[in-house]
């Protein structure tokens, strides 16, 4: 008899030590809401989930006009992070309107394509598709230099939106650019990534993947935001593709190196 015969008979051991309901019910809020724990070490030096109520109070969209000085933690911050989660609590009156003209078996078919403003479209979809999508892939601006604008406002110009946000002076001259020497160079990207990833993330089923198309620009931020949105534990260590874009493509298959994803 080898061990794998006499160890399949054998009843299961199972821990002696009962169950701790408070454990549950913070994996289970920490699955909702990872953006809103920090990891502390207890006086047994283990690792363990503490909850940041601030955080938590604003993912359910619960304001307050003056807040205390935030304590001292890792993380990523930006000029606009708190406006992006008030974005991401407001709801949308967008409408998705079917075109049967511009359809292929419209009736019968399994596919869907929707063409809108993304944040909208996300937005609509935490309904039907919440906790249901398998798979999602984005192809994000690469944020390489020039101007980069966005608005949450789907009713509003673009005119409009750099009105609203001091970009233009009195003349209606553009005062402020998206170099890589402007301090709003990053932060005005992910404000416009935070909310969209916040919400895909929504969609996404227990077993789901992200992929996300991005170059070195933005690759460090992107990093930190998905590890703040998706929870650093759900980064697989084995899925980014590198894809050296310059010189010859000859060769191309050999050039692809795999490290890290989501």
């Amino acid at each position: 008899m080898n061990d794998k015969t006499k160890d399949a008979g054998q009843p299961q051991k199972l821990s002696l030590q009962s169950a701790v309901p408070a454990d549950e019910k913070l994996r289970q809020l920490k699955q909702l809401f990872p953006e809103a724990f920090d990891e502390t070490q207890n006086q047994q030096g283990q690792t363990v989930p503490t909850i940041d109520w601030e955080r938590l109070k604003t993912a359910l969209a619960q304001f307050s006009e003056v807040q205390s000085q935030p304590r001292e933690r890792y993380g990523l911050t930006w000029p606009g992070k708190n406006q992006c989660l008030k974005i991401i609590q407001q709801a949308s009156t967008a409408t998705l309107k079917p075109c049967r003209k511009q359809s292929v078996h419209f009736d019968d078919t399994q596919n869907l394509f929707i063409e809108g403003d993304n944040l909208a479209v996300l937005k609509l979809l935490q309904k039907a598709y919440y906790g249901k999508v398998k798979s999602i892939y984005i192809d994000p601006p690469y944020n390489t230099g020039k101007d980069f604008v966005y608005s949450d406002k789907f009713a509003d110009s673009i005119q409009t939106y750099l009105q609203s946000t001091g970009q233009l002076d009195e003349n209606g001259r553009k005062n402020s650019t998206n170099g890589e020497t402007n301090g709003r160079h990053h932060s005005r990207w992910l404000s416009m990534m935070y909310p969209r990833l916040y919400l895909a993330r929504n969609l996404l089923s227990d077993n789901g993947v992200i992929f996300i198309s991005i170059n070195d620009n933005e690759m460090p931020g992107l990093r930190l935001l998905c590890d703040e949105i998706f929870g650093e534990e759900n980064r697989l260590d084995r899925g980014l593709i590198v894809w050296p874009n310059k010189g010859s493509t000859k060769g191309f298959r050999k050039k692809l190196k795999t490290t890290s994803t989501y």
